[in-house]
């Protein structure tokens, strides 16, 4: 009776392991579905759940900047604004020279301002690491870097490196701008990739507006941002573009040569 008793209760945890890990396995793979393709963004599930409530990751960052540029840029008639995704931002300030990545820069002749998400990641083989997001936005022919920082600082360190590394890029020494007092800050840990997004729209639509040759003030000053609207409004513009891409789904819809929906898709 006893051993039968034994066997069950072994038989019962082996089951539950199995179906713990089971539960894990299913978690993960539905983290890796991908969840709406944008022109050169692809976002995952696990991008959303953390869009949801969550530390935003390079995708997240990617796509808002793909967004801005589709639906901001291309309306205006500026055309030296670049928006450096977050990958390509790591590359620039882990790469010994600059002289090795050139070919994968955009083109710096045109450009009047970058902008740089700035990530407090050391590690060269953990690309999407880090705990910490800021923007610094380079002003190339003011010569002139302004790193906007929501908890107070903390990276500026790094936003430093990448300024250097820009300094390599235009050729010229750059002045560097920290804007601790005059940038919006964060109410927890984990805000800080929305306090990113809604200072690159903030910053570029200022920019857009104010009239050639006059200066653009680069000050956040006074300015304070609802992080869990912000989240909000990231989350109902890709969810309206899935809708979009769901709907390309159905027989008889406009495919390109290569028999791919144009953009937004879901594949």
């Amino acid at each position: 009776m006893h051993m039968r008793t034994r066997s069950r209760n072994r038989l019962s945890g082996a089951l539950d392991s199995l179906r713990d890990r089971v539960g894990r396995n299913g978690d993960r793979l539905k983290a890796d579905m991908p969840y709406l393709s944008y022109h050169d963004i692809c976002l995952y599930q696990e991008d959303i759940n953390c869009l949801e409530n969550d530390w935003l990751t390079d995708n997240n960052i990617a796509f808002w900047e793909e967004y801005l540029e589709r639906e901001v840029l291309s309306h205006s008639d500026c055309k030296g604004i670049l928006l450096l995704r977050p990958s390509m931002v790591f590359l620039l300030r882990v790469e010994p020279s600059i002289l090795n990545i050139l070919s994968a820069l955009p083109p710096i002749t045109e450009a009047t301002h970058l902008f740089l998400p700035i990530n407090d990641n050391r590690d060269p083989n953990l690309p999407e690491g880090g705990s910490h997001w800021s923007l610094l936005v380079v002003s190339v022919k003011d010569r002139s870097a302004f790193h906007y920082d929501s908890l107070g600082g903390s990276n500026r360190r790094h936003a430093r490196d990448v300024a250097g590394k820009v300094e390599e890029w235009i050729g010229y020494p750059i002045n560097f701008y920290e804007l601790d007092d005059d940038t919006p800050q964060q109410g927890n840990s984990y805000d800080c990739g929305v306090h990113v997004c809604m200072n690159m729209r903030h910053l570029l639509k200022r920019m857009l507006s104010t009239p050639v040759g006059k200066e653009v003030k680069m000050s956040l000053k006074g300015k304070g941002w609802d992080a869990r609207g912000g989240r909000d409004e990231m989350l109902s513009i890709i969810r309206k573009l899935r809708r979009t891409a769901e709907r390309s789904l159905s027989p008889g819809d406009r495919r390109g040569r290569d028999g791919r929906s144009p953009p937004p898709r879901i594949e």
